[in-house]
């Protein structure tokens, strides 16, 4: 078994480059498959949610590569539609190669998506979204059978701002003719981000960003290129491991306006944020403690992401005062809290709400991840505790962590990955 052992107490100081966002390459490496030609993704992050992506693309007979950074896809020739139960298992968000199978090939097998445990995560916008562009979608025990020979312009109306549910209905629109309208749309960077890689493919989609998506579907793809952008999630991470810490670090290689709900919050707290154009600096004075925050209230894009959430609640944890989180996206995303209270902290919770009512210190402790966030909130929680934590639960915080060890040293931090017999 790995362990990740952190050795708290020490003020960070030091600058890192912020890895590509996961959130970003995962449906972008789903678009690759509507382009007959070669895409490069540069930038991309070595996670691995990004190597079960690329073994769905092999299975579907699209060749892929490294080369540096740069990941590269041809999927010029696709031999199946269908995706075995051990690729789809291995991460929730599998479900968006749904739409981009369904148009290339006009019809697609699989079975239901794995990945972290966060409560009921229903896939039935995606299904209403595809439904409404013509596809035929059987759901049975063992999974989704999808037919569609042509797929159909249509007006899709989300009632939630799904990420997942925008991102699939786009990639299947793009092959349908016509004009199809997407309203109630996620407002996320990463759904821009995807609409600019479609446009490099030759596709016309405009109104990413806004409640408002339109397509004019049907045109012949190719092959795209696109530099993914900054994960916004790894340096919300690093900032509250900073606020736990103490310190002063610097996060480059990320538009800091995707932050704004997170520093806005930690400005509040104590802490020093100043803003650049290709990144963060922020600052705290180890000798004066934070402060508690109103309410955390986690909402879709532009409100503040549940990603961070736990990450933000470790480094709170210390804070004088109590600071109140309600968790409106997820029903079980507070397993990380035993966790911590196993470290010290005063946690109450009640049903989507969690209390925390700062301690003057955490101590070390062997714990564990039990998702991908969880796990990267133990790490913050770890770097201001007194001693050497140990943290199990690894192949979580790899989903979307490229090497968070190696960024905390280089932050200054005492972090290595043990094996433990």
């Amino acid at each position: 078994m790995e362990l990740l052992c952190i050795e708290g107490g020490r003020p960070l100081s030091g600058s890192v480059k912020i890895q590509g966002a996961k959130n970003s390459v995962l449906p972008l490496l789903a678009a690759t498959l509507l382009g007959r030609g070669v895409s490069v993704l540069k930038n991309c992050p070595r996670l691995t949610d990004v190597d079960a992506s690329l073994a769905i693309l092999e299975h579907l007979g699209c060749e892929t590569g490294w080369d540096g950074d740069a990941v590269w896809v041809d999927a010029t020739s696709l031999t199946a539609c269908a995706i075995p139960d051990a690729l789809m298992r291995a991460m929730r968000s599998s479900v968006i190669f749904l739409g981009p199978i369904l148009g290339r090939l006009g019809q697609a097998v699989m079975s239901y998506p794995g990945g972290c445990e966060l409560g009921p995560r229903p896939i039935d916008l995606h299904l209403d979204a595809l439904r409404t562009l013509g596809a035929d979608i059987q759901e049975g025990a063992e999974g989704l059978r999808c037919r569609a020979r042509t797929l159909r312009q249509g007006d899709i109306h989300l009632p939630l701002p799904s990420v997942g549910a925008t991102e699939n209905a786009m990639l299947a629109a793009v092959a349908a003719p016509g004009v199809t309208v997407i309203r109630g749309a996620a407002q996320e960077p990463e759904i821009v981000e995807l609409q600019t890689f479609l446009r490099s493919m030759g596709a016309q989609v405009r109104g990413a960003g806004t409640s408002t998506v339109v397509i004019q579907g049907g045109q012949a793809l190719h092959g795209g290129e696109i530099a993914v952008m900054g994960d916004r999630i790894v340096c919300a991470t690093y900032l509250c491991g900073c606020a736990a810490a103490g310190g002063e670090v610097e996060l480059t290689g990320v538009d800091p306006r995707h932050l704004s709900t997170v520093t806005a919050l930690l400005a509040q707290s104590g802490c020093d944020v100043r803003s650049g154009p290709d990144g963060v600096r922020m600052r705290r004075d180890p000798g004066r403690p934070l402060q508690a925050v109103a309410r955390v209230h986690t909402a879709p894009y532009p409100g503040f992401p549940t990603d961070a959430q736990a990450p933000l609640m470790a480094a709170l944890c210390t804070a004088q005062g109590t600071s109140v989180f309600v968790e409106n996206m997820f029903a079980s995303r507070y397993r990380h809290i035993d966790e911590l209270i196993r470290m010290g902290a005063h946690i109450r919770t009640e049903g989507r709400v969690a209390v925390v009512t700062g301690v003057e210190r955490l101590h070390a402790a062997q714990v564990e991840a039990h998702d991908l966030r969880g796990g990267a909130a133990l790490a913050v929680a770890a770097l201001g505790a007194e001693g050497e934590s140990a943290i199990a639960g690894l192949h979580h915080i790899r989903r979307g962590y490229a090497k968070l060890d190696e960024d905390l040293t280089a932050l200054g931090a005492r972090a290595n990955i043990l094996e433990k017999k």
